[in-house]
């Protein structure tokens, strides 16, 4: 087997076509290609459709410059550091935008269905609920359920018969986005992934799309990762580029290399909050960066080094905390 492609990150986001369905890895602060997220931007990438279990800084962040279209999920926000996504909300109420509500485990039954082939995955989560409710079908209701759109199924659900035990069964139709842009610490010079911490979905994920551009704290040799095989969860042949970037998910955590930096996410949602404060600070953090080393050197190494974790720890040990009274 040979060398999966390695590329710059501006080469990887210039192949993801305006238009194009795009899903994550990560969960909401954690492990989020952020960095991808400033160059989609910088590349004013737009009309894109975002399929993910849950959004995050990253996903309300695209939505805020103007990148996306639709956007099927169930959640957005940026945990304690911003309960919502403002962003989102905003563009939605102003019908600058497509939303499409579906349960957690609907979303995750998606790319799972996605990742092994097949049609659709039963389940009996949300029925009864207004989830379901045809009225709220938005994509259905606007047309694109039309059989044109190869990303978008022809249904939203389907409500079964349960054959076998009686009842009632909701088909939940499978995703297979047209790309993943996946964080991850590790991965080997022939594509083989390495995720530590907490999985999440990621690997549905990225099983589930057409192509996959993974972005690594480290490229290393293939020998090395696969020294200890069991700590791997994606082969080389299912990642079209790999990029290696340090620090691409800043400002989201990276396990047992960096913390989630809180402080930078608050500002940001602050920011969010109004138009003209999302535009300003996209001016400041991504329009006038033309680059991810100089955005690294706008936070600067002193910052950078007081988020990076203690490797004895798994955690930084210079980070304020909570404590109990």
């Amino acid at each position: 087997m040979g060398k999966v492609e390695r590329i710059s990150l501006p080469e990887a986001i210039a192949c993801i076509p305006d238009g194009s369905c795009l899903t994550f890895s990560g969960f909401t602060i954690w492990r989020r290609p952020m960095a991808a997220i400033y160059e989609l931007i910088r590349q004013k990438k737009k009309d894109l459709h975002l399929v993910e279990v849950n959004g995050g800084t990253h996903s309300d962040l695209l939505i805020g410059a103007g990148c996306v279209k639709i956007w099927e999920s169930c959640w957005i926000g940026h945990e304690l550091y911003g309960k919502l996504g403002a962003n989102l909300a905003r563009k939605a109420e102003a019908g600058q935008l497509i939303v499409e509500d579906y349960s957690h485990v609907h979303m995750l039954y998606r790319l799972a269905a996605g990742s092994m082939g097949l049609p659709y995955l039963p389940t009996y989560a949300s029925l009864g609920t207004d989830i379901l409710n045809p009225a709220y079908d938005n994509l259905g209701t606007l047309g694109y359920r039309d059989g044109s759109h190869p990303k978008i199924p022809k249904k939203k659900y389907e409500i079964v018969e349960d054959t076998f035990n009686g009842g009632w069964l909701l088909h939940i139709p499978a995703s297979n986005p047209d790309w993943c842009i996946a964080y991850v610490q590790m991965v080997g010079e022939e594509g083989t992934v390495r995720i530590e911490g907490q999985i999440y979905s990621d690997v549905e994920a990225i099983k589930a799309a057409d192509h996959v551009i993974v972005i690594a704290e480290n490229i290393v040799p293939e020998e090395y990762i696969r020294r200890e095989p069991t700590h791997n969860q994606i082969p080389g042949h299912q990642v079209t580029y790999i990029v290696e970037l340090p620090w691409a998910a800043h400002p989201t955590g990276s396990y047992g290399r960096y913390e989630t930096d809180g402080d930078f996410i608050k500002k940001l949602y602050q920011a969010s909050r109004t138009e003209e404060g999302m535009q300003s600070w996209l001016d400041e953090w991504v329009y006038q960066i033309p680059d991810h080393a100089t955005y690294l050197n706008k936070l600067g190494v002193t910052h950078l080094e007081s988020l990076r974790a203690n490797p004895a720890l798994g955690y930084s040990n210079q980070v304020k905390r909570g404590q109990r009274k």
